[in-house]
């Protein structure tokens, strides 16, 4: 073995040996406490093995990516839809897409369990399942000129299931939106800081569409510069609006008001120019989402805080406040997005496979977008575990879990093993410059408080509220991106379905057609956000399952077409790459809607809770206020059930239909042909190198 070769095998051993040092300390460690150092470490080496050695195998040896072969964006260029474009751009990009709330607010409702179950599928679930998810779709998208999922499946698996993928696709995707939706009115729920902030991100963004478009055209620099400053003056601006008597009044609302706010935003951005939100939006929201990762890293690698959080907590049984259901197969339902996303098939099998110059580039997007998106909720595991675990409990528990009083919540928490006082509670609140911070349930606050400790350990104390609403806009932007985008994506989708009916539907420069579709997609995830928001319970009890089970099966749809695909392809050998976590997500949504359909636990069967609350209705128990919305809980807890079966269904359909496509073609019977694009050199290359 030359030098060469000697000094890379060493450095890669030494990577080895050090990721696994690292996950045996978080997996075996059972002290008071264990260093959050050790989860970045471990996070890293992991993220580059798995990248340098098993994504370049698929790359290399299943997929057989051709640097020489023509991408969709070189051959079908326009300047619009298909473009050839750098592929850093291309990966800010894909990232701003892809990362939504589910990385961050999955990991810190599953620390419920303790901080192992989830650190542990993150890492696992990620470099098996989710990056090669992204990467495989990406490069079977890129073959067939950029198509869809569903346009995928339809060609690959034939009618019916092409069919079940498209309505699927579209349902979950109505699902997935009104969950961001309810995130976001969760963590502005009156704070008028966080309101005005997150509101204030929306001018900012369409200033910086105008300035780089028509004011200063070209001036890239000049406009992030201007959108990063404004995105800052309007947390310090947060801040004064607080301490404002008059101007916070403007601000300060309940949850009802805000999310009539979300959906009015929801539906603006669907049908305004993508130049003027949605672009400029993306491209801030790139830089906020990096830096503020990177700054998280790097404050705990100089601060190396220590976990607080038990490696396992007795609510592994199922018993836990935030939500209902054991740790099989609810850790895996609620860590969602942070190991794999089915939402991540449509980004990379939308716009991203029509912008990318080079096949070679699609393992760093793909797989590498992923990764990052994964150390994102590692980041989010160690933000929330960082914390007491009674502050923890305090700000996720649902007052209709511990009492809406703070006295009664401490009690009920403290007799948990969690101690926690109203004092030091109280505290906290003011610290971060909030009125309370008891039953903000959702995830964001919590998290944010956790950056704003590990923010503050590092860098001031004295900035703690600073810190705070900082993490709320950082989480907000997250979020509004991928609400935004997704329902841009939904009113796309609706209308390719509608188009078949009527032709001039599918049309998405005809405005009539662009503000139906639009209200429609925007009515439907509203109306899923409304019954959360009034749901006393806190509204992640009944929609985040839900969001879980959803995402996870789109994903499993996703997995079910790649498989298809490498079997038709002639690599039966190989489709193990999508098949085993096809079979292990199958196995984990059926598992888990089964149980919510069937548990006779109010705070996890569908059913179960519906009865409850009508059993209580009819015999006049319930207070006042709830006895208002129970036949709207009711109603909603039966139709979630309802979409449950739907969606579950529908997987099996697809599932067993591939399987058909695959034994047929194995027996060499007729199926669906592949419909990939024939070869065609790149001339991309050649012009670059004469330039």
């Amino acid at each position: 073995m030359t030098n060469n070769k000697i000094f890379p095998a060493f450095l890669w051993m030494a990577i080895a040996l050090l990721g696994a040092a690292a996950l045996g300390g978080i997996a075996l460690n059972r002290g008071e406490s264990i260093n959050a150092l050790w989860f970045v470490t471990a996070a890293l080496c992991v993220y580059a093995i798995a990248y340098r050695f098993y994504a370049a195998w698929i790359a290399a040896s299943v997929l057989i990516i051709d640097p020489t072969r023509a991408t969709p964006a070189e051959r079908l260029n326009n300047g619009h839809d298909y473009m050839p474009t750098n592929r850093w751009i291309v990966f800010g990009h894909h990232f701003a897409a892809i990362a939504g709330p589910g990385p961050l607010v999955g990991p810190t409702l599953a620390a419920q369990f303790g901080y192992l179950p989830g650190t542990l599928w993150i890492l696992i679930g990620a470099v098996l399942g989710g990056c090669v998810q992204d990467m495989v779709t990406l490069f079977f998208s890129m073959r067939r000129n950029g198509k869809s999922l569903g346009q995928m499946a339809r060609d690959e698996l034939g009618a019916i299931g092409g069919i079940a993928a498209l309505i699927a696709t579209l349902l979950i995707m109505i699902i997935l939106i009104a969950v961001l939706g309810l995130v976001v009115v969760n963590a502005m729920k009156h704070s008028p800081w966080a309101t005005s902030t997150v509101a204030a991100t929306i001018p900012i963004a369409m200033l910086v569409g105008l300035y780089m478009r028509n004011i200063r055209p070209g001036r890239v620099l000049e406009g992030s510069l201007l959108g990063i400053i404004l995105l800052l003056l309007a947390v310090a601006g947060g801040g004064w609006i607080d301490h404002q008597p008059g101007l916070r009044e403007l601000f300060d609302h309940p949850g009802l008001p805000l999310a009539w706010a979300v959906i009015g935003y929801g539906f603006a951005a669907a049908i305004l120019p993508v130049w003027l939100l949605l672009a400029p939006r993306d491209y801030l929201s790139t830089y906020m989402k990096l830096g503020t990762v990177i700054l998280l890293a790097l404050a705990i690698v100089w601060m190396q805080p220590h976990v607080k959080m038990p490696a396992l907590t007795q609510f592994v049984d199922g018993s836990g406040p935030i939500f209902g259901g054991k740790l099989f197969p609810f850790v895996f339902i609620t860590i969602a997005c942070g190991a794999i996303s089915g939402f991540h098939a449509l980004i990379a099998s939308g716009t991203t496979p029509k912008l990318l110059s080079n096949e070679r580039d699609i393992r760093m997007i793909g797989y590498g977008g992923m990764a990052l998106e994964s150390f994102v909720a590692i980041m989010a595991m160690v933000a929330a575990t960082v914390l007491d675990p009674g502050v923890f409990f305090a700000i996720n528990s649902p007052a209709g879990m511990v009492g809406k009083e703070a006295a009664d919540a401490v009690a009920k928490i403290s007799s948990w093993g969690f101690p926690i006082t109203v004092e030091q509670m109280s505290l906290l609140a003011q610290q971060m410059g909030e009125a309370t911070l008891f039953a903000r349930t959702g995830g964001a606050p919590s998290l944010a408080v956790g950056m704003a400790s590990i923010f503050g350990s590092a860098f001031g104390q004295g900035m703690l509220s600073m810190w705070y609403h900082f993490a709320i806009m950082f989480e907000a932007i997250f979020i509004l991106t991928t609400l935004d985008a997704g329902t841009r994506v939904g009113r796309f989708m609706l209308q390719d379905m509608l188009g078949n009916i009527w032709p001039k539907l599918g049309e998405t420069s005809w405005y009539p057609s662009v503000l139906l579709t639009s209200g429609m997609v925007v009515a439907a995830w509203g109306y899923f956000l409304y019954i959360g928001v009034i749901d006393p319970n806190g509204g992640i009890n009944i929609l985040w399952p839900l969001f879980g089970i959803s995402n996870q099966i789109l994903a499993a749809i996703a997995l079910c077409v790649a498989t298809g695909i490498l079997v038709k392809s002639g690599k039966l050998k190989h489709a193990w790459i999508t098949g085993l976590p096809l079979t292990w997500l199958t196995l984990i949504t059926s598992t888990a809607v089964w149980e919510k359909l069937t548990s006779n636990d109010v705070r996890v069967g569908f059913f179960a809770a519906a009865n409850d609350l009508a059993a209580k209705l009819a015999t006049g128990i319930l207070p006042p206020e709830k006895a208002a919305v129970a036949p709207t809980l009711i109603l909603n807890q039966r139709l979630d059930a309802v979409l449950a079966i739907f969606f579950v269904c529908l997987l099996w359909l697809i599932v067993l239909d591939m399987l058909r496509i695959c034994v047929r073609h194995l027996n060499n019977k007729p199926v669906p042909p592949l419909s990939e694009i024939p070869h065609e050199v790149t001339r991309l290359e050649e012009a670059w190198q004469r330039d």
